[in-house]
């Protein structure tokens, strides 16, 4: 059973808690709000203010799970955080562990930081939870695809279209690189896990798949210096630095390229181009 003033009260709480600058927002000269603003807390929780407003008043429907998912997500909730709002609301909590999509605090707090550099959050699957404006720029809102397709690995066998960012001298590495780190998690993760499902599906589904998984490669990693070919900058020589959170299996991704490169000098027009697109 929800509790209303409880919920309203947490809510409450953890918005007059964080500041703007806690959550990648401006704070502006002439701020007088103790925390957040229900307006800015709705924007980044992906909700009306009208919603919002209402559970902190105590009004208003049940919140589904997947509503709550987001607002502890927007408030930049820990794991315990999380699992409190689930139950004030009357439901159960996600599970924890490597399936779980919840960012941590901190890592969130790294990529707001990132507005002028490529960067994303993914999981162990390859699948993007977060990214920085300039990471869109460069690889495309990959946040927006559901299902099996939200792994990057998958699209890698499935979607000829994934391909077309990376330069075509990497491609033969990168399809051997994504089915050993499958058979790895298929293994760690065991037969019922959702790495399983995805293996299955392309053994089923894509005979290049199959082929390179019946080598049986393990450990095979990514290169740190990464070559795409972007649609509208052209060929760009990327470092890319990981920062893992092991407790959440996720990882943040940040791509650089070497002060005064020809690869440099692009990725300045591309934070000109991001730019104008989130107009």
């Amino acid at each position: 059973m929800i509790d209303r003033s409880g919920l309203a009260e947490f809510l409450r709480n953890r918005r007059q808690a964080l500041q703007p600058e806690d959550v990648g927002l401006p704070r502006g000269p002439r701020r007088r709000t103790n925390g957040l603003r229900r307006e800015e807390v709705a924007s980044l929780c992906h909700m009306s203010v009208d919603y919002y407003s209402r559970l902190e008043r105590e009004r208003g429907p049940q919140p589904s799970p997947m509503m709550l998912a987001s607002i502890a997500q927007g408030l930049h909730m820990s794991l315990d955080e999380r699992d409190h709002l689930f139950r004030l609301a009357g439901h159960n909590p996600p599970a924890r562990g490597a399936s779980t999509e919840h960012i941590s605090p901190g890592l969130q707090r790294v990529l707001d930081r990132l507005d002028d550099t490529p960067a994303e959050i993914v999981t162990e699957l390859g699948e993007t939870l977060r990214q920085s404006p300039m990471g869109v720029a460069l690889t495309g809102d990959t946040t927006r695809y559901t299902g099996p397709a939200r792994s990057l690995g998958y699209r890698w066998f499935t979607d000829p279209a994934a391909r077309d960012l990376y330069a075509p001298q990497e491609h033969p590495f990168l399809t051997r690189m994504f089915a050993s780190g499958l058979r790895e998690l298929v293994t760690l993760r065991g037969p019922g896990s959702r790495a399983a499902h995805l293996a299955d599906l392309l053994l089923a589904r894509n005979e290049e798949f199959r082929r390179v998984w019946d080598a049986h490669e393990i450990g095979i990693r990514p290169h740190d210096v990464k070559h795409f070919n972007h649609p509208e900058v052209g060929a760009l020589e990327l470092t890319c630095q990981k920062l893992v959170d092991p407790g959440q299996a996720h990882s943040l991704l940040v791509y650089t390229a070497t002060p005064g490169s020809e690869s440099y000098e692009k990725l300045q027009m591309l934070s000109v181009i991001g730019a104008q697109a989130f107009r």
